[in-house]
């Protein structure tokens, strides 16, 4: 048998006289805390020694209103007692307990209305309810209606019970060794030689200590403010805006028409609220029409100002971009956005109606798709993927575009985002001359692969034993 610690020992001589008890009582005889008891007996108990019982216990306790009517009776009790022949409706409404009292008269048929006369049902009693209050139990409706009131609340106990077994009881008759045991040497011990014959506490290395819980930040945040970092050594800015963005910005400065499906209702939060567009919209008018100055034929039709002044929740940061862009037309630019957008989604496992979204921007004169390219490129060998790779694709206000991959061992190819370099009918207006590279990614894709996730609502929940067993710092290989 494993050797006991001196505390384990003085349990159980304390066990033998008597046999069970809980921990605190334990733990006044042994001149210890309840928590320390209750280890010392799973030690023992580890070793057949003695045995544990935790024992939950529900009890009812009153809230402050519950106090109150503990002591004056529920609110329909007293407005029950009110009630006397010819007693009005006007006369009720001016008791105290009226407001609370009435409906739930009304509710258990205890009362009937008649214009304004007001009159009790035949044999109508509260003291059922009363009986409840005075005495809850667990298994009682009326208490749980009580306790969704706000009257009671439900608290539960815990107690420890512990005992010594035959095994115990033996190993005590055979002799335990009581003396006080040295834990830690003292200068003077070691210099002496005391240390020799003094009682050494053993230890067993085998044992592990107890986990330790340090506060730290949410995995999901970590990500991001790693994203941002790598943005940052690679020269890059931050752009900051609002949630709230008028739809010039959102969607008609980024040349997409005013009848895309992306705007209807099923993708896009819409608000009452409108703003004046900005000076100079009437190239982008133009633009969406017939083309404006360009080679462009824009998207026909007839551009609507009232359209474009109405507010929307952000569907994307390239609203933040295009801003700094018509703000700081000349180069060189280079920046970034890491923000929350919105959408009507149905939510589920891979799907959220809020998420966010990281935005670059690079404009200089003579660069180039092949920039574009190396950028992405690096950024996600920074982020931990090895394989990276690119594929054409579509979207309204880059030509070319591309979608990036990134390849996760024991998953394959996984797309991360869309890239491509704005074209001529969104940099035409703002008075740009120069190519402007820009890409996007979802943030939380990223998240749900470093952090082995099923389920991205994983990302936005406080879920403590979630929070303790993601590692503070991960050592990626190959995306994961």
């Amino acid at each position: 048998m494993a050797e006991l610690t001196q505390n384990e020992k003085r349990l159980l001589a304390i066990l033998e006289s008597e046999k069970r008890a809980d921990a605190p009582h334990l733990a006044g005889l042994l001149d210890a805390t309840p928590e320390a008891v209750v280890q010392w007996a799973h030690l023992a108990g580890d070793k057949g020694l003695a045995t544990v019982e935790r024992v939950v216990a529900k009890e009812f306790v009153y809230t402050d209103e519950g106090k109150e009517y503990a002591q004056n009776g529920l609110p329909e009790t007293q407005l029950l007692r009110f009630i006397l022949p010819g007693t009005t409706l006007a006369d009720l409404q001016k008791h105290n307990a009226f407001k609370i009292g009435f409906g739930q008269l009304r509710k258990k048929g205890l009362v009937k209305v008649d214009g304004t006369s007001v009159t009790k049902t035949p044999g109508a009693s509260t003291d059922a309810d009363e009986a409840s209050l005075k005495n809850p139990s667990a298994a009682d409706q009326r208490t749980k209606e009580l306790i969704r009131r706000g009257i009671l609340q439900e608290s539960e106990t815990v107690q420890y019970k512990i005992a010594i077994t035959n095994e115990g009881l033996a190993l005590v008759k055979k002799g335990l060794d009581l003396r006080e045991e040295t834990g830690t040497l003292t200068r003077e011990q070691i210099l002496s030689g005391a240390w020799k014959t003094a009682n050494l506490r053993k230890y067993d290395v085998t044992k592990l200590p107890k986990k330790a819980y340090p506060g730290k930040i949410h995995p999901y945040q970590r990500i991001i403010a790693e994203m941002r970092e790598i943005l940052l050594e690679m020269g890059f800015i931050e752009l900051y805006g609002g949630i709230v963005q008028q739809s010039y910005w959102n969607f008609d400065a980024l040349f997409q028409p005013q009848d895309h499906p992306a705007r209807e209702m099923q993708d896009t939060f819409y608000l009452r609220e409108t703003l004046p567009l900005p000076p100079g919209y009437e190239k982008v008018k133009a633009m969406h029409e017939c083309g404006g100055e360009t080679s462009s034929t824009g998207w026909g039709g007839i551009w609507k100002e009232e359209k474009a002044e109405q507010c929307v929740l952000r569907t994307h940061t390239t609203s933040v971009s295009i801003q700094h862009l018509a703000r700081n037309p000349n180069p060189p630019v280079k920046a970034f956005c890491i923000g929350r957008v919105y959408r009507r989604e149905t939510i589920d496992t891979t799907h959220l109606a809020e998420f966010e979204q990281l935005e670059g921007i690079v404009m200089d004169e003579g660069v180039t798709f092949g920039n574009l390219l190396g950028i992405l490129r690096e950024f996600y060998h920074r982020m931990g993927f090895e394989g990276v790779r690119f594929k054409p694709s579509y979207y309204p206000y880059t030509e070319p575009s591309l979608d990036a991959e990134v390849y996760v061992e024991g998953i394959g190819w996984i797309e991360m985002g869309g890239a491509g370099i704005f074209r001529e009918e969104v940099t035409a207006p703002l008075g740009i001359n120069y190519p402007v590279l820009a890409w996007g990614l979802g943030v939380s894709r990223i998240a749900m692969l470093r952090l082995g996730l099923k389920d991205l609502r994983y990302l936005h929940k406080s879920d403590v034993a979630f929070l303790r067993k993601t590692p503070a710092l991960r050592h990626t290989k190959g995306g994961i």
